[in-house]
Parts: structure tokens; sequence; C-alpha cells
């Protein structure tokens, strides 16, 4: 245990791509939950009114929370109803991992692409 607390840390990498896939999302995909009704936000004032207090007043404010993993992040969750994704075309249903040449398992730095196919 000690030698472990001796060790040097690896720096944590964010990944800079993720911003626009997030973006991309947030404007086709999501909803807002507001007295258990899912309204579209097509609106910025639907989200001054809810997020106000916390300083979000426009949607380009939850891209950034939601990216960064800001200090209301669980607020603006909360405040977002789940969306759904549709089926990636060009899936064979091949029940092997990706890295063995299927497509379930983790995809690592190739996410994005899986995302922009479902969206």
């Amino acid at each position: 245990m000690k030698q472990r607390g001796k060790r040097a840390k690896s720096a944590l990498v964010k990944p800079e791509s993720n911003l626009p896939n997030v973006k991309e999302l947030i404007y086709k995909k999501v909803y807002a939950k507001i007295e258990k009704q899912s309204i579209p936000l097509t609106d910025n004032n639907i989200i001054e009114q809810t997020l106000g207090k916390y300083g979000m007043v426009c949607i380009e404010d939850l891209v950034h929370e939601i990216a960064n993993v800001g200090p209301h992040f669980k607020e603006v969750i909360k405040f977002l109803g789940p969306f759904l994704l549709s089926k990636p075309g060009g899936f064979l249903g091949k029940k092997q991992r990706f890295k063995d040449g299927g497509e379930s398992g983790d995809r690592e730095d190739q996410i994005n692409d899986l995302i922009s196919k479902m969206n």
C-alpha cells in the first residue's frame, strides 16, 4: 500500500471530440421534464425559468455543464428527460466483442462514430 501511494499518478485526459456529439444530441433529442411533462427545448425561456438560479440561461449553458461535468451537473440531469437513439445502420448482428471484429463492447475512442450513426 505504501508503494501505491508513492507512485506517480497519471493525469486524467479529457476527450475534446466528445463536445460536438453532446451538443448535437442535446439540440436534436433532448426534452425538459417540468411538472412530470416532457417539453421540447424550443425556447431558452424554459431553461432560464427553471435553471436560472444556477446561472444557466440557454442551451449552450446546458451543453457546457454536461460536457465538463460542472458544479450543477445533477440539477441539469434532473431537468432533462431521457432521449431515445435510433438503431445504428450497418450492424450485422455479430455476437462478438468489438475488438474481435464484432459490434458489441467497448469502442474506446470510436464511440463518437457510433453516436453519430445513432443520432
